[in-house]
């Protein structure tokens, strides 16, 4: 924990026995502070708005919102602060669905004193680390001389990069299927596929055998709208753009990183999110997406490999002077059965798990099968649900960067 900042904790039960208990063991923790007391899910939101807490021990059962919902909420109006549910039901659906909703921990009711205390610490941590990290502002890109700051411009469009050091982990249906989430009619998206030598977006689009990057490469110093937009092909069932690989593999060295960093910054002028799909290995373009990127999605699943090599890839983040605030890391593929929890690969890594993408084999095969995301036809679906749920936090990640960009520009 920074300095002396004690943890501000925030108490959300319908019962007051439960609320005054907790308040009295939490008094002998000296690092700890009790702010507030909420009956409601409503008033837990009202009190989380004014006291801004470190952390919210809310209780899942209330009379007028579930913890759930009122833990969503938070989460989107206090991102700092860290929700730990407690449940009288220890069922795995409850805490799932807590997870998602974006809950740092969830404990079953009543808690061990030392199960309670070790919870609001970590959460805590995460709390101040959140809070740090938005105090000190500011996008790092590499420079040979040091660090420097990348000014964000509103009227252009934001390049997100979808990525995983691991083969298999879904990297193509998450970028896919997130590119498809976040086009609408006031957001225009365009999805490009990195992958030069074994790229599969056309495939998951079912749009094959038409225009790649190898028609716009060529002409990287001069393009225009009309190019570009000759080139794109338009996915009618979605409405997106997207831009495929060559079809053959050893046409991939016909391009360099420097023409097709120079072909995704001209689409900044036409649109207002470039998704990225990419290889696992660095390659010259893939080094090229990652400097560019205003947002990375790192994504992994629960099996060790993966992990190890996302924790390799956010110690070069560091090495790169790239900040960690750029990068949403993901769980792809999450089956409760297995022991490896969002929270322990969290906690070994040191950056939060901001979304958990469910392991639903049949609706992912079936919609990769027939070429059609699964975001056109599934999204009212639980993993439909998430990725709604990660285009939304992907919005919300840019916007805190360019306020905190903007703010730090000011100060000087």
């Amino acid at each position: 924990m920074a300095g002396n900042e004690k943890i501000r904790v925030l108490i959300v039960d319908d019962i007051a026995e439960t609320r005054e208990n907790i308040r009295k063991i939490l008094q002998f923790e000296g690092d700890v502070e009790v702010i507030g007391a909420a009956r409601t899910g409503k008033e837990a939101i009202e009190l989380s708005q004014e006291t801004k807490p470190d952390v919210v021990l809310m209780d899942i059962n209330m009379p007028d919102m579930d913890g759930i919902e009122a833990t969503e909420i938070i989460r989107k109006k206090v991102p700092h602060s860290q929700i730990v549910i407690l449940s009288v039901q220890g069922d795995q659906n409850y805490m799932r669905r807590a997870m998602l909703a974006g809950a740092r921990d969830f404990l079953t009711k009543p808690p061990m004193i030392d199960e309670l205390s070790a919870a609001i610490h970590r959460a805590g941590a995460m709390a101040h680390e959140e809070k740090a990290r938005v105090v000190q502002g500011g996008i790092q890109s590499p420079s040979a001389g040091g660090s420097t700051s990348r000014t964000y411009s509103t009227a252009h469009g934001k390049i997100i990069v979808v990525y995983s050091p691991k083969g298999g982990t879904g990297c193509t249906t998450v970028a896919t299927n997130l590119a498809v989430s976040l086009h609408n009619n006031e957001t225009k998206v365009a999805l490009v596929d990195g992958n030069l030598q074994f790229g599969d977006v056309a495939v998951f689009l079912n749009e094959q055998g038409k225009n790649t990057i190898l028609d716009l490469a060529p002409r990287a110093e001069e393009l225009d709208p009309e190019v570009v937009e000759e080139v794109m092909i338009t996915h009618a069932p979605s409405g997106i753009d997207f831009l495929p690989a060559p079809s053959r593999p050893e046409m991939a060295d016909k391009v360099t990183g420097d023409q097709f960093g120079k072909v995704v910054q001209f689409m900044r002028n036409l649109y207002s999110y470039i998704v990225i799909d990419t290889s696992s290995y660095l390659t010259d373009n893939v080094l090229t997406f990652i400097e560019a990127a205003d947002l990375i999605v790192l994504v992994t699943t629960q099996d060790i490999p993966a992990i190890k090599n996302a924790k390799a890839f956010l110690n070069l983040m560091e090495a790169f002077r790239l900040n960690r605030q750029r990068c949403i890391f993901i769980m792809n593929r999450y089956d409760k059965r297995i022991a490896i929890t969002p929270e322990r690969v969290s906690e070994s890594l040191k950056h939060e798990i901001s979304a958990i993408i469910p392991f639903d084999e049949k609706i992912v095969v079936n919609s990769v099968n027939r070429g059609v995301p699964f975001m056109i036809d599934n999204k009212t679906q639980p993993i439909g649900r998430t990725l709604l749920s990660l285009a939304e936090l992907v919005r919300e990640k840019i916007t805190k960067l360019e306020t905190a960009e903007t703010e730090t520009v000011t100060k000087r």
